[in-house]
């Protein structure tokens, strides 16, 4: 039978530095390395032969599967050493051969928020903020600095560009690559990327409500299917639509961007 350590249970195969702080009924499996500085929340399973580097903090009752390597050096040459630290929130699934790297200089850590799931393959590179509830499935890549915000879906094989950004509730199909910001709400994809419209679909199933997509959907239309430029559009969405918080976050978000969106 292997080890319990507060109520914790440890493979005797595993490598697990003295000053680890695990919660609760915490497992973690065979030949799994634990580094330096590492706290695991309660509840929390870690299977065998995953790594988890130093200074990085697991929230509660997340699933780390075999071989996911988490909170690593980051792959950056100007990267020299500096304590920089991963934060994965709570209820998170990390699948088979997941890469998750630290931090930079940058922003000093990189983020993945509670309810993920990082399929297997799949890389999460250096400064980059995931939100709750995002979905990268297998091998889709994250260079460094992505900011992803909440209920994102990224379909499998999927590059993302290094400082892009991506939209609250969009979905990106598989196979195609990101090169600039993708608005709120909107499914996107092809060579290039475009956008096919407003997800409908994924919107209602996350009980988004008739008043609250219709003047998103016109929104969309103004942007998307009108022949104005992109500072026009958003001038007319200003004067002519109801602003909404859907509206106005939609609105909010391509004013700060700095790559541009996908058209």
């Amino acid at each position: 039978m292997p080890p319990t350590l507060a109520n914790t249970c440890i493979d005797p195969t595993a490598i697990i530095a003295a000053d680890v702080e695990l919660g609760k009924h915490v497992t973690v499996g065979p030949y799994t390395i634990i580094e330096k500085g590492v706290t695991v929340g309660g509840g929390t399973v870690i299977d065998s032969h995953a790594r988890i580097g130093t200074r990085t903090r697991i929230g509660n009752d997340c699933r780390i599967h075999h071989c996911a390597v988490v909170g690593t050096e980051p792959q950056d040459l100007k990267y020299a050493g500096e304590e920089t630290e991963l934060l994965v929130g709570d209820r998170t699934v990390i699948r088979e051969f997941a890469t998750l790297n630290r931090g930079t200089a940058h922003r000093k850590k990189t983020i993945v928020g509670s309810d993920c799931m990082i399929m297997s393959y799949a890389h999460v590179a250096h400064d980059c903020w995931l939100g709750d509830h995002v979905i990268m499935a297998n091998s889709a890549n994250l260079a460094g600095h992505v900011t992803i915000e909440d209920w994102v879906i990224i379909s499998g094989i999927v590059p993302v560009h290094q400082f892009v950004r991506l939209g609250a509730h969009c979905i990106i199909g598989g196979g195609f690559r990101v090169p600039r910001d993708v608005v709120p709400y909107a499914i996107a994809g092809g060579y290039p990327l475009k956008v096919a419209g407003l997800n409908y679909v994924g919107l209602e199933r996350r009980g988004f409500t008739r008043a609250q997509l219709e003047p998103l959907s016109r929104a969309f239309r103004v942007l998307f299917r009108s022949k104005l430029n992109t500072s026009q559009a958003l001038e007319r969405i200003k004067a002519d639509i109801e602003q909404t918080p859907e509206v106005r976050h939609l609105v909010e978000f391509i004013e700060g961007s700095e790559r541009g969106i996908t058209r």
